[in-house]
């Protein structure tokens, strides 16, 4: 009997990028921020989707990709461990951009 694993990584990985797309849906707003502090965050943001949907792209592509295909495959490892590490900087930046407009404000 085959069973299947709904909470694997693969899973995950695809329900994650349809929520980008959803969140980068959702801050596609015409209005314009008042002030630099909250155009700031929106990018933050929008940067923090944009490359976690870059790792998606790359994890699924390495996933359909033969395996006798090595150079395109360490490229796109390469570009998944990349937006990996650019979607956790963007994500610590978020929180660390908020506390020092909160300390200018005081």
């Amino acid at each position: 009997m085959i069973s299947i694993n709904f909470f694997s990584h693969n899973f995950a990985v695809v329900a994650s990028s349809v929520a980008c797309i959803l969140g980068l849906l959702l801050m596609w707003d015409t209005n314009q921020p008042k002030n630099d502090a909250e155009e700031t965050e929106q990018i933050l943001v929008k940067m923090s989707f944009s490359y976690w949907l870059v790792y998606c792209i790359s994890f699924g592509i390495q996933k359909a990709i033969l395996p006798d295909w090595h150079n395109l495959l360490v490229t796109l490892k390469i570009t998944a461990a990349l937006s990996y590490f650019l979607t956790f900087s963007c994500i610590l930046s978020l929180p660390l951009h908020k506390f020092s407009m909160r300390r200018i404000e005081d």
